[in-house]
């Protein structure tokens, strides 16, 4: 991508926890894990900024690793849709 003289991608941002397109067999799991489907987990928009760069598409899902003092990293879980 292409960016402007001391720009910093949002992705790239130090307070952007890391974000990741998870394959359709852990996805699969994580959706019998908790018991539900993928449109009852919490959305995230395809175009968000957080998100850019990725390739992600509607439909896919992402694993976000937040860094918590008390677990040493916590995972969330977002559905892709469309605006």
């Amino acid at each position: 991508m292409a960016t402007k003289k001391n720009q910093i991608l949002v992705p790239d941002h130090v307070y952007v926890p890391k974000h990741e397109i998870m394959s359709k067999k852990e996805a699969e799991e994580v959706l019998k894990k908790y018991n539900c489907k993928p449109t009852e987990l919490p959305l995230i928009f395809v175009n968000d900024p957080a998100i850019l760069g990725l390739g992600v598409k509607p439909g896919d899902m992402i694993k976000i690793t937040r860094k918590s003092p008390t677990a040493g990293q916590s995972l969330y879980f977002r559905y892709v849709v469309e605006i």
